[in-house]
């Protein structure tokens, strides 16, 4: 899978605040995700990302 900055990526697991949605907002070893529903930010490693994506959608105005 190819991750890039800014792509918005749907977990398999909720976030408590209800949301499924993250925006990206660092990708390397580990990534930086913001919730889309209440703006938390975590630190989470790669290959917990890789194993628990469902879908990733690119920014609408990059299309």
């Amino acid at each position: 899978m190819q991750f890039e900055v800014g792509d918005i990526i749907k977990l398999k697991k909720k976030h408590p605040c209800g949301s499924f949605e993250w925006e990206t907002l660092r990708v390397g070893a580990d990534f930086r995700l913001k919730c889309l529903g209440c703006g938390h930010q975590i630190m989470i490693a790669r290959k917990l990302v890789e194993k628990n994506v469902k879908e990733i959608r690119k920014p609408l105005d990059s299309q």
